[in-house]
């Protein structure tokens, strides 16, 4: 099965959604969003930004999932 790296990161103060790419080799951490310049972080238990806000969770947790 096929890995998804696009994810639509919402921001959670403003409700902006964007589509974005993400890292193959790297969690994203730290997120500005485009709208209103906030900084994301993850939330308490999560590895990145996109696990939080996106749409799909990162490169790493996707292949835990798929077991690859």
């Amino acid at each position: 099965m096929n890995l998804t790296l696009t994810s639509t990161t919402s921001c959670p103060h403003c409700l902006y959604s964007k589509e974005e790419v993400m890292a193959t080799d790297a969690c994203q951490v730290v997120y500005a969003c485009t709208q209103c310049g906030i900084m994301l972080k993850p939330k308490s238990g999560d590895y990145c930004v996109f696990c939080s806000y996106g749409t799909v969770p990162c490169h790493p947790i996707q292949t835990e999932i798929l077991g690859e």
